[in-house]
């Protein structure tokens, strides 16, 4: 009989032990490290390859001036949205990871990718669902098959790599990678060490193979995918998908990518028959009001390569107990109370003794700072209750000195105000250098100061 050995893994970050701790000294976390039994090296059973190839050599060092570099391929998707967080399409021989709330719809998304890529054999593995299940999700979905799909069910990567060699898919999509266990480790599915080699498992047939793999993960209750944080690190691409189970949006938004920008998002309307691209998310996002109201202002923001014009919501009112609230959702708070310290120092604003909230609709978390002009308009706006115009946007960032900086790619900024009917947009002078605003039918006025801001839009 084999001997096995006793483990300790913590179960936050991976970190193997011999003995069990109290404090993992990797993550500095208490009381994360959990028993595993591993087995022995030498009774370890065969991985995804049934049959050695004897005629492959091991790899040996190459001078970099004689690599031969040569142009991927990609796989484009009919899902456009999926394309551009992914850097404009799948990467052959890619290891993509989506993780998610429960019911957020990574499972609708993973098989409506199965079911529409055309001329692509595609897998699908749920380790979750019967057979019965995903084929009548599929025939909700009401998507026109393009694309010759399997479905197994199956939790074993040993029988899971022995129907990928019989039916040799173009695309593998695992759901999910939590619930796949290796005969390689003793522990139970979803454990740190399950989790790790299946993922290394997974990550060895992508490369070699040059097939596409998609996996969906878990996440824990602070919001990240569950299983060792190594496992972000394993794969190629990390994908995460956002939104409100009781809003009808959802944000594809990318965490790690290899081939493209980390910075892009997609957005997702979810309806009965599936989820559904949203290809001008500016519209979504700007409330169609019969009526102008204070505290609301318009920004012309950047997410990643895609310009939106998104609508901030301030209110500021008397506060009822002696320290003020400062409450933010989708704008970073402590950037928010540095706008409001900027508001009381340099223009008198007397907002210490006031409850300020802000809001972004739509469900978006915003990072980039040229949203910074629209905030504090709209804190103006609500405190001396006096709306602005619904036609004039702002994108600028805002100095602690009052001064509004320069943002990145204002021409695009400009050109979707203007799309969208704006009649004008403030941006900071210094972005009018080699700016030819004759080509634009909107107004564009720049300004250098705050106060120049509040005397045009308040008077």
């Amino acid at each position: 009989m084999a001997k096995t050995r006793t483990t300790y893994f913590c179960q936050n970050c991976g970190y193997e032990s011999a003995k069990w701790l109290g404090k993992c000294p990797s993550c500095n976390e208490w009381n994360t490290f959990v028993e595993e039994v591993v087995e022995k090296t030498g009774t370890r059973t065969p991985d995804w390859r049934t049959t050695a190839d004897p005629t492959k050599r091991p790899n040996k060092a190459a001078a970099i001036h004689e690599i031969v570099h040569a142009e991927e391929i990609r796989r484009i998707t009919p899902d456009k949205e999926l394309n551009r967080v992914l850097g404009g399409g799948i990467v052959p021989g890619s290891l993509v990871l989506i993780g998610g709330e429960p019911g957020i719809g990574k499972s609708t998304l993973m098989l409506q990718l199965a079911l529409n890529m055309p001329g692509t054999k595609t897998l699908y593995i749920s380790g979750e669902e019967s057979e019965q299940q995903l084929k009548l999700r599929a025939e909700r979905l009401v998507q026109s098959s393009k694309a010759d799909c399997y479905i197994l069910t199956e939790t074993s990567t040993q029988n899971i790599f022995k129907q990928i060699e019989s039916t040799k898919p173009d695309l593998v999509i695992i759901d999910s990678i939590q619930t796949l266990h290796s005969a390689r480790i003793d522990s139970t599915p979803g454990s740190v060490s399950q989790v790790r080699e299946c993922t290394a498992e997974l990550l060895r047939f992508a490369k070699e193979t040059a097939t596409p793999v998609f996996v969906v993960g878990h996440i824990t209750k602070d919001g990240t995918i569950a299983g060792p944080k190594v496992l972000e690190h394993m794969v190629d691409t990390v994908l995460q998908f956002e939104g409100d189970q009781h809003h009808v949006y959802r944000i594809l938004r990318a965490i790690k990518n290899r081939f493209g920008s980390a910075a892009e998002l997609g957005i997702y309307e979810m309806q009965g028959t599936g989820l559904r691209e949203v290809s001008n998310p500016s519209e979504i996002l700007l409330s169609q009001r019969e009526h102008t109201m204070s505290g609301i202002s318009i920004a012309a923001m950047l997410e990643g390569l895609r310009p939106m014009l998104i609508e901030v919501q301030a209110l500021v009112s008397n506060s009822a107990y002696g320290t003020p609230q400062r409450s933010s959702t989708g704008f970073d708070a402590r950037r928010l109370n540095m706008l409001l310290a900027v508001l009381e120092k340099r223009f008198g604003f007397r907002l210490s003794a006031q409850d300020v909230f802000l809001n972004i609709a739509g469900g978006l978390r915003v990072e980039d700072p040229a949203i910074d002009l629209a905030v504090i308009t709209a804190i103006i706006s609500s405190q001396q209750d006096i709306s602005m115009a619904a036609t004039i946007a702002f994108a600028g960032e805002v100095g602690l000195s009052g001064e509004i900086r320069a943002v990145n790619r204002i021409e695009q900024r400009i050109a979707e105000a203007e799309k969208l009917g704006f009649e004008a947009i403030y941006i900071s002078k210094y972005n009018t250098k080699g700016l030819d605003s004759s080509k634009y039918q909107i107004e564009i006025k720049p300004v250098a100061k705050v106060e120049e801001v509040f005397q045009a839009v308040f008077g």
